[in-house]
C-alpha cells in the first residue's frame, strides 16, 4: 500500500509505554469453548488466544459483551504515570502506517454519511503496549485489535502485527491495514445503530442466537473493510498482492480455521473462513454500503 509521506489521522493516542493498570481482565461471562491441549493435537491456547477485533478465550471476556459494551466490564481508577512512547523504529513506523489508514477510513466514512445527511464521527485509535485501560475494561496485547463502544476508541498493540504475520501467516501491509478497516466498521456499526440494536435485542436472546448475531455483526465489518479498501484502490494507492494480502488474513482469521474442527458452530462469533473472505470481496468488489446487509438472508 502506498502510504508513506501521507497525511496521518490526529485521533490517535499513543500510550506506548506507559503502565498497564489493572490486569484482571475485562470482566463479563466466560465462554465455554471445548479445546485441545497444546502438543497433543489439539488446538492449544495459543492457536486460539487471538480472534480478530474481540477478545475472546483468553481473557474470560464474552466476545459479545465487549462488542456491545455490555456485561459490565471492569475499569479502575488506579493512576498511570504517562512516558514518551519507546523509540522503536519498526514500531514508529507502524504507527505512522495505522494513522494514515486510518486517517483514509476517515475520508471515507466522511463522505459515506454526508451522502446521507449524517455526520462521522471519528472514534479515536489508542496504541498501546502490553496492556491499558479502556472503558470496557482492561485492554491486553493478548486480546487483539478491538473496538470499545463505551468509550467510542479502539484499541491496538502494535505487537498483534507481528503475531499476525507470525503465527497466522498473513504476512503485508494491507493485511495490517484490513485488521484497522474493519475494527473503524465496528465504530461505523455504533453510530449507524447496529450495535446499540444488538446490546438491545440480545436481552431476550439465548447463547446460540446472540453468537449468531454476532457473526451477522462482524461479517458486515469485514464488508465495510471490503468498502474501504475498494476506496483506497480508487485512489490508486494500492500495490500488486495488497488484496491477496487482505484476503489471505480473512482467511485465517475465521473461527472454523482457528480452532481447527474443535469448536461447534453454534459456538462461532466472527463467522468461517468462506464468510469472511466472501463478504471483505464483496465489499472490495462494489464498494457500496449498500451490499452490506449481513441482516437478511443467509450469509
Amino acid at each position: 500500500m502506498k502510504w508513506q509521506g501521507r497525511e496521518r489521522s490526529s485521533n490517535i493516542e499513543d500510550r506506548r509505554g506507559q503502565g498497564g493498570g489493572n490486569m484482571g481482565g475485562m470482566g463479563g461471562g466466560r465462554i465455554p469453548i471445548p479445546m485441545g491441549r497444546a502438543g497433543g493435537g489439539g488446538l492449544g491456547l495459543v492457536g486460539i488466544i487471538i480472534v480478530l477485533g474481540i477478545i475472546w478465550f483468553a481473557t474470560g471476556q464474552n466476545p459479545i459483551d465487549i462488542l456491545t459494551g455490555g456485561g459490565g466490564g471492569t475499569t479502575t481508577s488506579q493512576s498511570q504515570q504517562w512516558a514518551p512512547p519507546p523509540s522503536n523504529a519498526g514500531e514508529d513506523e507502524l504507527a505512522n502506517f495505522v494513522g494514515v489508514v486510518v486517517k483514509d477510513t476517515e475520508t471515507l466514512w466522511g463522505e459515506v454519511f454526508q451522502q446521507n445527511n449524517l455526520t462521522y464521527q471519528p472514534p479515536k485509535v489508542v496504541l498501546f503496549s502490553g496492556a491499558t485501560q479502556s472503558a470496557c475494561g482492561t485492554a491486553q496485547s493478548a486480546s487483539g485489535p478491538f473496538y470499545c463502544p463505551n468509550d467510542k476508541k479502539v484499541y491496538i498493540d502494535l505487537s498483534f502485527y507481528d503475531q499476525l504475520r507470525r503465527q497466522f501467516g498473513a504476512p503485508g501491509d494491507f493485511a495490517q491495514a484490513y485488521v484497522i478497516a474493519h475494527e473503524i466498521g465496528h465504530a461505523v456499526q455504533d453510530q449507524t445503530g447496529v450495535l446499540p440494536e444488538f446490546n438491545r435485542a440480545r436481552a431476550s436472546m439465548s447463547q446460540g442466537e446472540q453468537n449468531a448475531y454476532s457473526v451477522r455483526v462482524e461479517l458486515q465489518a469485514d464488508c465495510y473493510a471490503g468498502v474501504w479498501a475498494n476506496y483506497v484502490n480508487r485512489e490508486n494507492l494500492l500495490e500488486q498482492g495488497d488484496t491477496e494480502e487482505a484476503i489471505t488474513a480473512a482467511n485465517a482469521i475465521g473461527d472454523d480455521t482457528l480452532t481447527r474442527g474443535q469448536v461447534a458452530e453454534r459456538n462461532f462469533t466472527h463467522g468461517t473462513s468462506a464468510q469472511r473472505m466472501a463478504w471483505l470481496k464483496k465489499g472490495m468488489q462494489t464498494g457500496d454500503v449498500t451490499q452490506c446487509d449481513t441482516f437478511k438472508g443467509s450469509i
